[in-house]
């Protein structure tokens, strides 16, 4: 096990050390908690998910990590359920080795992960149904009737268990940011009291597991639930959330983080007013901004999607020369995203991606244009 977390000391350094070949704004400061030591995260985070549970993918990431942690990108996120759990053992190889070799320290380092789904170790199994029986249901971790859709599960004792899996497969005392995964997903099967009950009793469990030392910060990675509006079922309501938060573990709480979508085809969470956290229309990232939450957007290329054909004005206006950079850039350069998360599975990407990080993000003047403001 590497101890330790990333500390506000220990990003700032990762930053000064990188000042001179990216831009001085390609750091930002995560949040804004009066008394709370703030971490400096690049703009530009290493995503886990996609790719084949094979020995070639495995291989290829935990390049691609060490080629980003050497680089400037000192973000990294995955989940469990991401390649059955060789993405998360991909992670925990690679910051070891480059720990080893002094590019980086374990305080200089924000290492994301997830848990909600039912995951396989490494392979999926001949009996899928048989595995979860054995591994899950007959060791006493997981009551069926705490899962939903047959694959989501956020009580206690589940969450207990895939930290400790995850603290195993990373070789990490703690674990700096640790998502409830897509916990809208629950609405789909239960009634919303329901499901802030369940919030709260995961909320309670995370918050003992920062005293533990296990995780140093929680929060939700969504998909749909922060960017839809409040009459759609998955909507999440992010003061409800933060409430429930404050009744777990007072106003010095551990729910710091977020993750959503965020890029050019779904800006939802800045174009959106979906929130009403004091009574008047908010978007998710300004509600968030006001209560100290960092932002980390995903699918900032939508799985590729958005390397190519984009309208030809968006880049003049951003000034990039690829339709890959002016995705990136368009997503790091909103106000209010801490990070925006990439997929980069092999070194080759690491180095194309971080050509956009030598130039600052867009002014917030340039970028509101592209909404007409």
């Amino acid at each position: 096990m590497v101890e330790g977390f990333a500390t506000a000391a220990g990003t700032l350094r990762y930053r000064e050390r990188f000042q001179a070949l990216r831009d001085a704004s390609h750091f930002r400061q995560a949040q804004n908690v009066p008394g709370m030591d703030q971490l400096w995260l690049s703009s530009i985070g290493l995503g886990t998910y996609l790719g084949e549970a094979d020995a070639a993918s495995d291989a290829g990431y935990e390049r691609a990590v060490a080629a980003a942690l050497a680089s400037g990108i000192n973000l990294l996120d995955t989940a469990i359920n991401y390649r059955h759990q060789r993405s998360e053992r991909n992670i925990g190889r690679a910051l070891q080795a480059a720990i080893a070799k002094g590019d980086v320290s374990r305080e200089e380092v924000l290492v994301c992960t997830k848990a909600g789904y039912l995951s396989f170790d490494g392979d999926v199994p001949a009996d899928p149904r048989a595995y979860f029986r054995r591994e899950y249901i007959e060791s006493g971790v997981l009551d069926p009737a705490e899962v939903a859709g047959g694959s989501h599960c956020m009580a206690p004792a589940y969450l207990a268990d895939q930290i400790e899996r995850s603290r195993r497969n990373m070789m990490l005392g703690t674990i700096d940011v640790f998502y409830l995964h897509n916990p809208e997903s629950q609405l789909e099967a239960v009634a919303r009291s329901e499901f802030r009950s369940r919030v709260q009793r995961a909320f309670a469990m995370l918050e003992k597991a920062v005293e533990q030392s296990k995780i140093r910060f929680y929060g939700m990675a969504t998909w749909s639930g922060f960017r839809v509006t409040p009459q759609q079922r998955e909507f999440l309501d992010l003061s409800e959330m933060i409430e429930v938060a404050r009744e777990t573990g007072g106003e010095d709480h551990h729910f710091r983080f977020i993750q959503l979508p965020f890029s050019l085809a779904m800006p939802e969470a800045f174009a959106l007013k979906n929130q009403s956290g004091d009574g008047t229309a908010a978007s998710t990232m300004e509600l968030a901004a006001r209560a100290g939450i960092a932002v980390i957007g995903s699918a900032t290329l939508s799985q590729g999607k958005l390397t190519s054909n984009l309208p030809e004005f968006v880049g003049k206006h951003l000034g990039t020369k690829t339709d890959a950079e002016t995705a990136i850039q368009f997503a790091r350069s909103a106000p209010g995203l801490a990070t925006a998360l990439i997929g980069m599975g092999r070194e080759e990407h690491v180095r194309a991606n971080l050509q956009v990080a030598a130039r600052p993000p867009a002014s917030r003047e340039t970028w509101m244009q592209l909404f007409g403001k």
